[in-house]
């Protein structure tokens, strides 16, 4: 696959998902997920969507209604091959479980890599999808999320409420 930047990318689409924690800004192409992020306000509307944004759409309902677990969409990961391995890790963990930062830099072969773990993740431009918001620091207490602490909480208990 060819290497993409975003300002190559001529024909993005914009679509905002009013989730129970906030309006999230879907970012995408017709073949690929490129970010997903919280806003702090919400947008007058959507631009013309294409059909990935409205499956994404719909996982992400699924998701919030406690019927998806996993998503099942392409995403174009623009990163550094670092911040590239921490998301692939981060996908591998389970629904509803947590993880530390120190043992995400184990996975990636970079047990003293701490820090650069926790600023790759909160360099996760796909939020929920690549499910950052299951990182927490090895004394089990949340520590950082870009959509803020609070709705981390809220993403863990929605997920850990299905488990229990």
């Amino acid at each position: 696959m060819k290497k993409l930047g975003l300002k190559q990318i001529e024909d993005l689409r914009f679509a905002y998902y009013r989730s129970p924690i906030g309006t999230l800004e879907i970012c995408g192409t017709e073949e690929y997920i490129i970010s997903v992020h919280f806003l702090d306000s919400n947008p007058e509307q959507d631009s013309q969507v294409f059909t990935l944004l409205e499956h994404c759409y719909q996982q992400l309902d699924e998701y919030f209604s406690h019927k998806r677990q996993k998503f099942d969409l392409p995403l174009m990961r623009q990163g550094t091959s670092f911040q590239k391995s921490v998301w692939e890790k981060l996908a591998e963990i389970p629904y509803g479980t947590t993880i530390s930062y120190l043992e995400i830099a184990k996975r990636v072969g970079s047990p003293k890599a701490v820090r650069a773990v926790g600023a790759a993740n909160g360099k996760n431009p796909i939020a929920i999808i690549i499910p950052c918001h299951r990182v927490i620091g090895a004394n089990g207490k949340l520590i950082g999320y870009g959509g803020g602490l609070w709705r981390k909480e809220w993403l863990l208990k929605h997920e850990q409420s299905v488990i229990l």
